[in-house]
């Protein structure tokens, strides 16, 4: 009854200009264009770093993980991204909690994701990826971590599963997972090289990928797309008409165009002057090739609820769609073992299609759990009126 209180309370962040908030409706009036150009980092985080880690022996540098962080004072919520995303997929969440929960907030680009460099890249391991969030706090903290709650998103999920199963984070003192379960995980795999396939494999531009992203559905939030995009997406030198280069996304906006215009003679003439723009231009593409990576997909998800129940710490699970329980988790939500919140009507980026849900959730699961006590937040008042 409070968390359905405190949701009817909640109204919606003022928008980024050019930006749609989530839930918006995504089709713009005639004449008007939404503006998918990139929004810079530096306006959602405090500070970003390289952060280097060492090898065991303690003498060379196994990675140096890219880090964004806000904050200086109260617990750490050490945010961890899905699979082809990078840390910048939190950015919005990040300005919402930070600017209404007193908190410190860390998002770190995993192994061959972003701008995290590693020597061993083809290592996406669930066992090497959990040891990496172990080091990184390490080497963030020393030997005396501060409380730490971890989220996960998707693989990122999975991730903070293994990591808190493996006892990598000590001072661990509770675990989110975001629209990941073991059971519908494990189903989708059969189809999944089947949906990288079907991606464009090229963007002619950063806003072309953000359009994309927003168009596909892949992300609701135009503002989290116009952030999010830029570290999913790099530079490529591969000429456009190279037998590995895709036109669909062009084919793909231009039907929308189509769709919103009457005239079809200026769809024309934009689509050839779009082509001969790109041939002046490099081209983008994923920062990541997801479909390299099969041979790990099982070992994120196999065993995940077990593992997940089996975590000593207090444990809440976001999910887009009831339809994502599996019988696992269904038996151990019935025996009181996790939390559990649906957000219907959102994507499969539940923290980036609605930041502010996903912001009340986590703090009222600190509330309850003592990890954030009144004295802790001096803006919580602030935020439930407002939120």
């Amino acid at each position: 009854m409070e968390k359905q209180l405190h949701l009817n309370l909640l109204a919606s962040r003022p928008p980024v200009p050019g930006g749609l908030q989530s839930g918006s409706k995504m089709r713009m009036g005639p004449g008007r264009k939404r503006d998918f150009s990139p929004l810079s980092w530096s306006q959602y985080f405090e500070t970003m770093e390289d952060v280097e880690v060492e090898n065991d022996n303690g003498k060379d540098i196994s990675f140096t993980a890219e880090i964004y962080s806000s904050g200086q004072h109260g617990p750490v919520l050490l945010l961890l991204h899905g699979g082809g995303h990078s840390a910048l997929s939190w950015a919005v969440f990040t300005e919402v909690i930070y600017n209404r929960i007193n908190c410190r907030v860390v998002a770190m680009d995993l192994r061959a994701h972003g701008d995290t460099k590693v020597k061993n890249s083809d290592d996406l391991s669930a066992e090497t990826m959990a040891k990496d969030i172990g080091k990184v706090v390490e080497a963030l903290y020393g030997e005396n971590p501060p409380p730490i709650m971890m989220i996960g998103h998707s693989m990122g999920g999975a991730i903070a599963v293994h990591t808190a199963a493996a006892n990598h984070v000590p001072s661990l003192l509770g675990l989110c997972v975001i629209d990941v379960v073991e059971g519908t995980a494990m189903d989708a795999l059969n189809s999944m090289q089947n949906f990288l396939r079907s991606r464009p494999k090229t963007f002619k531009s950063v806003e072309n990928a953000i359009e994309w992203s927003v168009k596909s559905g892949q992300i609701r939030n135009v503002e989290s797309a116009r952030v999010s995009m830029g570290g999913q997406v790099k530079k490529c030198e591969e000429p456009l008409n190279s037998p590995g280069v895709s036109k669909s996304i062009g084919e793909v906006i231009i039907e929308e165009e189509e769709e919103e215009e009457e005239d079809g003679e200026s769809n024309h003439k934009r689509k050839k002057e779009d082509d001969q723009e790109v041939k002046k231009e490099s081209l983008y593409t994923w920062q990541i090739d997801l479909s390299k990576t099969e041979k790990y997909w099982e070992g994120w998800f196999s065993g995940l609820s077990a593992l997940f129940l089996s975590c000593p710490v207090p444990k809440l699970l976001l999910l887009a769609g009831v339809d994502r329980l599996d019988k696992d988790l269904t038996i151990g939500q019935m025996q009181g073992k996790f939390q559990m919140q649906v957000l219907p009507q959102c994507g499969h980026a539940v923290h980036e299609d609605a930041p502010e849900k996903v912001t009340l959730l986590i703090y009222l699961f600190l509330y309850k759990h003592f990890m954030l006590s009144p004295n802790h937040s001096p803006n919580l008042d602030h935020f439930i009126m407002n939120a």
